[in-house]
């Protein structure tokens, strides 16, 4: 599902490099189904609006997860994921295995779109 906004906005893309993320790495279990992480900094506008249609989706979808983790105080996962602006959402499934990863300010829609590869 690869997804771009002209403006920059939001760009989406698969990601299946095998790379899993757990309880270790995120400072929280996983999601029953899908785990929802968040990559912010702490004066970024867009980051609150991202955290308040992430928590809305993982209230409505049975057996998922928000994580939202500081980007500045967690600078080597940053690197090691490639992250390079906040806010970033990346898509886990039960496993923890990245299906998506997305730049920008998502739109609930688009979420929900986006945890259909992980369920």
């Amino acid at each position: 599902m690869p997804h771009r906004r002209r403006s920059g906005r939001t760009s989406v893309h698969g990601r299946d490099d095998g790379r899993r993320l757990g309880a270790a790495e995120l400072g929280q279990g996983l999601g029953e189904r899908a785990t929802l992480v968040q990559f912010s900094s702490a004066f970024c506008a867009p980051c609150r609006a991202t955290r308040r249609v992430l928590a809305e989706v993982a209230r409505m979808v049975p057996g998922v997860a928000h994580v939202e983790i500081d980007a500045e105080q967690r600078l080597e996962l940053v690197r090691t994921l490639g992250i390079l602006k906040t806010p970033t959402v990346l898509v886990l499934d039960a496993d923890g295995r990245i299906v998506r990863l997305a730049a920008g300010q998502p739109r609930t829609a688009d979420v929900i779109a986006a945890l259909g590869d992980a369920l």
